[in-house]
């Protein structure tokens, strides 16, 4: 049965145009830059932003843009904080400037030494203080006591948080099926737990599981290789009804392999 939400998965950004149409795909994820730097945005396409945003169009591939693992605007570490409120606006303009549906980011969290409060209003005011030009989706995480996006109550209250900022229309979110499980979201359930939060979904991180349900490993695996219940993973695909990307090993042909296999389930 073809679905009627684009899947891809996250490739080198040299040329994700290229990939996508290698994977049979709608869609391609990519970092712009070193995910554990705080550069600036790179771009490896040649021909650069318009370039790509041109054969993009042309091609009918959809881009989105990964945000760099180190922002962490809940945060009260002056050091990190800012540093990460300006990465994301950089970020935030490369992807506008490649039309991307998208940009993704990590909810962060706080020290131990930390109220968890300040984590949430520094989420609001990171929203007032970022042109969100594009989409800018937060992703749940699978880890950490003190992580703004683990848990479902978490959830809901950097979203509530956010939701007073101005701007914070153009914010969405985006599910990953391997943090959920690890992070002691049912997989079952988590779309209608989610949406329950937040109104929205706008994309899918489907992703295979190492180890156990509430274990806080981020260690994703291949589709059907992992300990998520691949009925399980499959049905929370279909719940969401949005796009998707994997971000599975094996080069080309692993995630060829992925995407087959979630075809096939959907």
């Amino acid at each position: 049965m073809a679905t009627t939400f684009p899947l891809g998965a996250h490739v080198d950004s040299a040329d994700p145009v290229t990939a996508a149409r290698e994977r049979g795909a709608g869609l391609s994820q990519f970092f712009l830059g070193n995910p554990q730097s705080y550069k600036g945005p790179e771009f490896e396409y040649a021909g650069g932003a318009e370039t790509l945003r041109a054969d993009a169009e042309a091609a009918g591939v959809d881009l989105y843009v990964h945000a760099p693992y180190l922002i962490n605007v809940a945060t009260t570490n002056n050091r990190i904080r800012i540093p990460s409120r300006k990465l994301l606006q950089q970020f935030i303009d490369a992807g506008a400037s490649i039309g991307a549906k998208g940009l993704i980011v990590h909810g962060g969290h706080v020290d131990k030494s930390e109220e968890v409060e300040k984590g949430f209003d520094n989420w609001r005011k990171a929203i007032e203080a970022t042109d969100l030009k594009i989409p800018l989706l937060l992703e749940n995480t699978a880890g950490g006591d003190n992580a703004m996006a683990r848990t479902l109550e978490r959830i809901a209250r950097t979203w509530d948080a956010i939701g007073q900022a101005e701007g914070s229309d153009n914010v969405g979110f985006c599910l990953d099926t391997c943090h959920a499980h690890a992070g002691g979201i049912p997989l079952a359930t988590a779309v209608e737990q989610i949406r329950s939060i937040t109104g929205r979904i706008d994309l899918v991180h489907c992703n295979d599981s190492r180890d156990e349900f509430d274990s806080g490993a981020d260690r994703h695996t291949n589709l059907g290789e992992g300990l998520i219940d691949a009925d399980e993973l499959a049905g929370a695909v279909r719940a969401a009804g949005s796009p998707v990307v994997i971000e599975t090993r094996g080069g080309l042909e692993g995630q060829r392999a992925d995407l087959d296999w979630l075809r096939e389930r959907l």
